[in-house]
């Protein structure tokens, strides 16, 4: 009898392959599961969950809670809308900087949006998206990528160009130096990245594989501690509105939530493994405990959301 050869199911040694088996279809990781440049290979399939969608979706809220708030009421501080749009157009037209002062005071006593942790946030999604336009996940991929893009830019310009958005920005409060959280993320995506074995970068990495893959692991670094300054904000003026106090809630949830979908595919998906991802992920996620706990005391007793100084 004539036996029919066997098969492997192996990849040629030139065809590199993703770490941590499937390939995610998260944005978070061009997000969760597959290292950059690495190309499908048999039995590679997209990966959805429950978890996944619940955070992707709980995150997108995050982002367009925040822009609908600064578009709607012309400001990045809370507050009564009438009173900040007259009091803006007011100094616009009469150059009177006595109104201009009572209305930093009367800010200055309530909470803003952090600029320093939106222009963090744009650089992480920046950096993360570098293969937008060259290399296609899904049609959900590249959504989700856009709109976190054009979301996060849009949020810096109304902050910094918007000519009564600008005005409401406390930069009095919000003074953390987040370039002293960049420079060390950078080090560290530099030294501890995807592609960190030696041979991997010697024989098997291209430049541009490289780069993709230390920008990567600079926006899942530099995510997990973008957070900061507007938590530091917070602290300082004490007083949170609901819209903004959301919009955190929000974000911390949608990292609790990927959490829980990396333990799930611990579980369903064979050699599924992103210590990377995992550590930076939790560490994101205790930078919001305290701030949790205020916000579930304040939502059980009925009382407004405040924070210790």
């Amino acid at each position: 009898m004539i036996q029919r050869p066997k098969t492997h199911n192996r990849l040629p040694p030139s065809f590199p392959r993703a770490r941590g088996g499937r390939i995610g279809s998260s944005p978070e990781a061009t997000a969760g599961g597959r290292r950059r440049g690495a190309r499908r290979g048999p039995g590679q399939t997209d990966k959805m969950n429950a978890f996944r969608l619940a955070g992707d979706m709980t995150h997108l809220m995050s982002v367009l809670l925040l822009l609908l708030k600064i578009h709607t009421i012309k400001s990045c501080a809370a507050g009564d809308k009438q009173f900040e749009t007259a009091a803006a157009l007011r100094c616009e037209r009469e150059k009177v900087s006595e109104d201009w002062e009572r209305r930093r005071w009367v800010m200055n006593d309530r909470n803003c949006v952090s600029l320093k942790t939106q222009e963090l946030y744009a650089l992480v999604f920046t950096t993360r998206y570098l293969d937008i336009f060259t290399d296609f996940i899904s049609l959900y991929n590249t959504i989700m990528k856009l709109i976190f893009l054009g979301s996060s830019f849009s949020i810096v310009w109304y902050m910094r160009r918007h000519k009564m958005v600008r005005r409401s920005y406390d930069k009095d409060h919000d003074t953390f130096r987040h370039q002293f959280l960049i420079l060390p993320c950078l080090i560290l995506a530099l030294l501890i990245h995807e592609k960190f074995t030696f041979r991997e970068v010697l024989y098997h990495t291209s430049f541009s594989e490289l780069l993709h893959s230390v920008m990567w692991t600079f926006s899942i670094y530099l995510e997990a501690v973008a957070i900061f300054p507007q938590l530091v904000l917070l602290q300082r003026t004490r007083n949170i509105d609901n819209l903004t106090g959301q919009y955190v809630f929000f974000l911390g949830a949608y990292r609790l939530l990927y959490i829980l979908n990396w333990i799930y595919r611990y579980f369903t998906e064979p050699n599924y493994v992103h210590w990377i991802t995992w550590i930076s992920g939790l560490v994101q996620t205790l930078l919001y405990a305290d701030f949790f706990y205020y916000y579930f005391n304040s939502w059980k007793n009925n009382v407004k959301l405040t924070l210790p100084a």
